[in-house]
């Protein structure tokens, strides 16, 4: 191939891969590279899947690689244009709803469950929606398809084959260390590897974990940008029992909720029925919590986890939200030597520390097994916290028990997707030449817009090349 090709994708997550799928689908002779800074997805081994101990990965396999977070998420595809991302603002409802249809048929292409779920249960719903009202909480209605961790990694594998059969060319363990600029135009990349490839189109497709480095990227070629949300918070474990109601009719509640005492927006997000409370590691070892659920019953728990997330928005002259969703993270760090805090809601809202000992007659047995535990009001600002406690009891009256004292509580989980970058309806940058995508530019918040703003984004490409 050279150095010479027609599109660069930087970053293998799911809008790249499904930007390079539609690419070579509709054109088959493009020259394209995908460059990776992660690993291929038969080597994204996390070896504390064995151990229950982290050994510091670097690049960390569960954030980076093939298929990028995603390989090893939970894995639920969100199939209603109002979850997932900002595409409905920037390519109009109908047309993501299209674009959402279109990468859902992917997904079943290469193995994905066909059960979808919240579509059947009508009366059920109903009840949820109406005690939810009560409780001045707004249920979003949204269709789930679950991939299930294990198997999401085997779908993503069937597409990474499919695309080197393809004729894309994947370049993994590779950083791009310069996005090349002649005359206000993007011309190509260089990477770590000293390696310079020129390209006629470039994609910048990174995810959260590359969020902060396309913000500094955007800074040293003058990309325009916008300060964006910023998303902190916990996740929230209970007991099975508490959530079956709603894990059996929706499998995942997605509630929005307008805090009395500030008017913050507060959600819950990524709900993992019988499923295990993890731990993913960004640059830097930051370690930052995250869910997981498995369609396997080898590896289902007694426990439902779901991260409760305080959208925070910024205005001048702060800039920089990444950096302070990162410190907040780093505090709770500093406190438990770079692993996870976990506390009871009990000592949450009673101002203490949590103790191996209280943690140790909890009905709840936490499953992130090396969790410290500890005291979130050092880590979190008081309007955090006031946030989540009052969230939870809004919480308590759609699902009784939510809010009880011994309710686990794990710090700090932040979303990193907060770098909105300026693009217009074909993705593209202040920067010609440069399109930007995804998690990593602001663009979207999930897999299944990321995936349908991949398609769209390459089909912008192709329209392009044919006049």
């Amino acid at each position: 191939m050279g150095n010479q090709v027609d599109v660069i994708i930087i970053g293998a997550g799911p809008g790249g891969i499904f930007c390079a799928y539609e690419l070579m689908e509709k054109k088959p002779e493009l020259r394209v590279l995908m460059v990776e800074k992660g690993r291929s997805i038969e080597r994204r081994v996390c070896p504390k899947r064995k151990t229950k101990q982290c050994v510091g990965c670097n690049p960390c396999s569960i954030t980076t690689g093939f298929a990028g977070a995603g390989a090893f998420s939970d894995g639920k595809l969100s199939l209603s244009p109002d979850v997932g991302g900002n595409l409905p603002a920037i390519l109009g409802y109908e047309q993501t709803r299209e674009l959402i249809g279109q990468s859902d048929e992917i997904y079943l292409k290469f193995g994905a469950d066909s059960t979808v779920y919240g579509m059947d249960k009508r009366e059920e719903i109903r009840q949820i929606r109406k005690s939810a009202i009560i409780a001045n909480l707004k249920l979003v209605e949204c269709p789930i398809r679950h991939l299930g961790t294990e198997e999401g990694y085997k779908i993503y594998g069937k597409l990474q084959r499919h695309l080197e059969e393809k004729g894309v060319r994947l370049m993994f363990d590779t950083m791009v260390e310069e996005i090349l600029v002649e005359d206000g135009r993007a011309v190509g990349i260089r990477t770590d590897k000293g390696e310079v490839f020129l390209g006629e189109e470039i994609v910048s497709a990174v995810g959260r974990e590359g969020a902060d480095w396309f913000k500094h990227k955007c800074g040293e070629i003058g990309i325009e940008t916008t300060p964006g949300t910023v998303d902190i918070g916990v996740r929230v474990e209970v007991r099975d029992e508490i959530m079956q109601f709603l894990n059996e009719n929706l499998y995942e509640a997605k509630l929005i909720y307008h805090t009395p005492t500030f008017d913050d927006k507060v959600r819950t997000f990524c709900t993992n029925p019988s499923g295990e409370v993890a731990t993913e590691y960004y640059e830097g070892g930051l370690a930052v919590v995250n869910g997981h659920a498995y369609k396997s019953q080898e590896y289902k728990t007694d426990n439902t986890n779901f991260a409760i997330l305080v959208s925070k928005n910024f205005t001048k002259p702060f800039k920089t939200p990444i950096e302070y969703g990162k410190y907040i993270a780093r505090l709770s760090n500093m406190l438990c030597g770079g692993k996870i805090l976990v506390q009871t809601f009990g000592d949450f809202r009673r101002g203490r520390r949590t103790t191996e000992e209280r943690l140790g007659r909890n009905n709840i047995i936490p499953t992130l097994k090396d969790a410290v535990p500890g005291d979130l009001s050092l880590v979190f600002p008081h309007r955090i916290m006031v946030d989540i406690e009052e969230m939870l009891f809004a919480l308590d009256k759609v699902t009784p028990g939510i809010a009880g004292d011994e309710t686990l509580l794990y710090g700090v989980e932040v979303k990193f997707y907060s770098n909105r970058v300026v693009v217009n309806r074909d993705f593209e940058t202040s920067i010609q030449g440069l399109r930007a995508i995804g998690d990593g530019a602001g663009v979207t918040r999930g897999l299944q817009q990321a995936s349908a703003n991949g398609i769209s984004a390459a089909r912008s490409i192709l329209r392009k090349m044919e006049v």
